[in-house]
């Protein structure tokens, strides 16, 4: 099987590709998605994280207020660091067994979307990397149609590595700046049916 990494910087189309390759049959696994699971009621990583941060970020049901969490550790890049290490190895663990499932079906291809993939050191891990990537301008626009303020689209991106430098490391560049259309034929060729 041939395992694909997907990453880019924040809003720069990596869930609209995911929904573009999973249309096509594509098997693929989003660590968004991922990241939201090893925190839900009951999740050993819910619990660390209430008990290093505080039971303060559980609302009245005991779910994580993402938001309140967010607005930690992206103003303090010790506690972004200790978030980190309770999250990404549970995350990693759950990205590596669905990619093992799938080659234990026999699938041709797989693609596993981590925005973080350079930054969590895992990119020997796949067949290619391709980075989505668009200018600063649109990236700030689509950050913004988000509702995202100039202060939390800046504390994000501080957050990951330049996407310059993700494009320079990835084996694949696609342009998402235009119509989605063009994305996905970039998406096509590199990832044929």
């Amino acid at each position: 099987m041939k395992a694909l990494g997907l990453t880019g910087g924040i809003g720069m189309g990596k869930s609209t590709a995911a929904q573009f390759l999973q249309a096509r049959g594509i098997a693929v696994v989003d660590t968004d998605e991922l990241a939201r699971q090893v925190v839900e009621l009951g999740q050993p990583a819910l619990a660390e994280i209430l008990q290093t941060f505080g039971s303060h970020l559980a609302d009245s049901t005991g779910h994580l207020r993402r938001e309140a969490l967010a607005a930690i550790v992206f103003n303090d890049s010790s506690a972004r660091a200790t978030l980190e290490a309770i999250t990404h190895p549970r995350i990693t663990e759950l990205w590596r067994q669905q990619l093992q499932a799938w080659r234990n079906e026999g699938r041709a291809t797989a693609v596993v979307v981590i925005p973080l993939l350079f930054e969590t050191k895992v990119d020997a891990e796949f067949d290619a990397v391709i980075c989505l990537a668009c200018s600063a301008p649109t990236q700030q626009q689509r950050l913004r149609a988000r509702g995202w303020s100039v202060e939390q689209i800046q504390q994000r991106c501080a957050a990951q590595l330049p996407v310059a430098d993700k494009m320079l490391r990835s084996d694949f560049v696609v342009w998402t700046e235009g119509d989605v259309t063009v994305s996905a034929q970039q998406l096509t060729r590199i990832i044929p049916a």
